[in-house]
């Protein structure tokens, strides 16, 4: 029987990189069933063992960084410093899931309180089982990582589907940590198209999905989910704002801000698309984002757009601000497929797509605003909410703008830095998605609480769970909660 297959290709050269297996609903059914033995054998391992063979894997990784640059760089087109950045990343939250899993999910003591005098009551997080990962293809690597080392190190099985654009990114990750943890399957890939995806969400055996991606297409995921009360967790990009305050330092701020646009041909979920500049530094820093601006090369700076179909995209967005707002640098003619040069219109109406939708491209718009408080009012309006920034030297009026950002994460006088530190979880709301991954709460997205309440010794005339139970143990109960909790405060 011939297997069918599906190439892999460079999106500036459009050469193939490798060709790969489309696995049907069976080659994935097979896979869920091995990982669903090796999920047993590797939870069983407990959090130490668990720890050593993840720090192995790390190392591992950290061996094979310029393959795996290199690799990453053919299959997204992204420079081949942009894509050591991303595995760096990825080693750092490899190593922080390895070293706090125990501590964050490990067995702990928590009070009874006065009622429960006689309990004694734990907490642990146990591990789901089997969780299916989905990637995405900007960031083939440091983005599922974010998912499967903290699935990994709750003592979960990972099956990994990679996006069809970068499968040998994925393939190669879990050929490495085959290397670290040869016994059993813990973690393997599945290569394929959206069949591929849907039979991996869609299987009653799966514990959790882990999904990044559009909006819409979570939305079909959470379809599959459904059928079998599948949880998941969905990180479905954003429209981040980046406001500048009358006292921002404008140099850095334009310096982060056009980083934070245009690096990796601004295919970053998490990335600058709209501006909105206090009136006070408006002109100043304009000027400096129009200097920086023109000395950035698509193709040199950064590499072509990896996913042919957002060019349309990209091109509509840049057509139609460019008819209503004032085009700074590149315009409509900034489209050459598969390249974009950077673009950036002025005073771009709020209602267009250009400042609603997700471009996921080189582009920004930038808006002049009054004041800080009128920037954060059109920064909250958005049916997106993931990430954002905030320039400003007011340390105190930053937190609280930044507090106020109606996002998962918010980065001061810098950009997209939650992101490199992994003690933080990232994830969004509304358009944005759910869930989280990193930091604790990424550990105990993959885990499910266990609460076990142990009864000591018997309470002497407190025998309230009993039919046996009289009106003079009613009585002291009564007296007991009013004496503790029945003081009202002024």
């Amino acid at each position: 029987m011939t297997t069918l297959t599906f190439d892999s290709l460079n999106p500036a050269t459009g050469e193939v990189i490798g060709s790969h297996p489309k696995q049907g609903p069976e080659a994935v059914r097979d896979a869920v069933g091995r990982a669903e033995e090796a999920a047993a054998w590797w939870a069983g391992l407990g959090h130490a063992e668990r720890r050593r063979r993840l720090l192995d894997y790390k190392a591992v990784i950290a061996q094979h960084l310029k393959e795996l640059a290199e690799l990453v760089h053919q299959e997204t087109g992204k420079t081949v410093g942009d894509a050591t950045l991303e595995i760096v990343l990825a080693i750092t939250h490899i190593d922080w899931a390895a070293r706090n899993a125990q501590k964050v999910l490990g067995r702990r003591r928590v009070s009874t309180g006065m009622i429960g005098l006689n309990l004694a009551a734990t907490l642990e997080y146990l591990p789901l089982g089997v969780v299916a990962v989905i990637g995405p293809w900007n960031y083939p690597l440091f983005t599922p990582m974010g998912s499967i080392a903290y699935a990994l190190a709750a003592g979960n099985a990972v099956v990994f589907k990679p996006s069809e654009l970068t499968p040998g990114v994925g393939v190669r990750m879990a050929e490495l940590f085959a290397e670290s943890v040869p016994e059993h399957p813990v973690f393997q890939t599945v290569t394929g198209l959206g069949e591929t995806g849907a039979a991996l969400a869609g299987d009653p055996r799966v514990g959790k999905v882990a999904f990044t991606g559009s909006t819409a297409t979570a939305k079909r995921v959470m379809a599959a989910c459904a059928e079998n009360l599948t949880p998941i967790v969905a990180e479905c990009g954003g429209k981040d704002a980046f406001i500048v305050d009358a006292d921002a330092d404008v140099a850095r701020a334009a310096d982060a801000c056009l980083w934070g646009a245009m690096s990796n041909a601004g295919q970053t979920c998490a990335g600058v698309e709209r501006v909105y500049v206090v009136d006070a530094v408006y002109e100043s820093f304009m000027r400096e984002l129009s200097e920086r601006v023109a000395k950035v090369r698509a193709g040199e700076d950064y590499g072509p757009i990896t996913m042919p179909g957002q060019v349309d995209i990209i091109k509509r967005h840049i057509d139609d601000a460019a008819k209503s707002g004032k085009v700074v640098a590149g315009g409509p003619d900034a489209v050459r497929a598969p390249y974009v040069d950077p673009v950036i219109v002025e005073d771009v109406p709020e209602d267009s797509p250009a400042v609603r939708e997700e471009t996921f491209g080189p582009t920004i718009t930038v808006r002049r605003t009054r004041d800080a408080q009128e920037a954060l009012e059109l920064a909250n309006a958005s049916a997106y909410g993931l990430g954002g920034t905030v320039f400003s030297r007011n340390v105190r009026r930053a937190m609280e703008m930044a507090r106020m950002m109606r996002t998962g994460m918010t980065a001061i006088n810098s950009v997209i830095s939650f992101a490199g530190v992994p003690a933080l979880p990232f994830g969004g709301v509304g358009d944005s998605g759910f869930g989280r991954i990193h930091g604790a709460d990424g550990l105990r997205e993959f885990a499910r609480p266990k609460a076990i309440s142990r009864q000591r010794f018997a309470m002497p005339g407190m025998n309230l769970t009993s039919f046996a139970r009289g009106p003079a143990e009613v009585e002291r109960l009564i007296r007991l909660v009013t004496f503790l909790h029945g003081r009202r405060k002024r």
